[in-house]
């Protein structure tokens, strides 16, 4: 199955969590993975894992390149595409 990609830039509210992304991702089978760059080295992590995003440290204004893989990757992308463009 092919994977889709899509760069997304973050827009997070101060309500917005951590616990609440994971919250989302875990109801979808795909896996889904941000890369982003930092100071010209990329970043992999699986977004079901909650240290990974700690580590990750995003914030408003970054661009992410967000990958999807599986059979809900479509439903997967949509929704995670929402939550950082709330």
């Amino acid at each position: 199955m092919e994977a889709i990609q899509k760069n997304v830039t973050v827009h997070l509210d101060e309500n917005q969590t951590i616990v609440e992304l994971s919250g989302i991702v875990q109801s979808y089978d795909a896996e889904i993975l941000i890369k982003k760059d930092v100071q010209g080295s990329w970043y992999e992590i699986n977004l079901k894992s909650i240290l990974g995003l700690i580590n990750l440290q995003l914030k408003n204004g970054d661009v992410i390149l967000l990958e999807s893989k599986g059979k809900d990757r479509q439903q997967a992308m949509e929704a995670i595409e929402s939550y950082f463009s709330k």
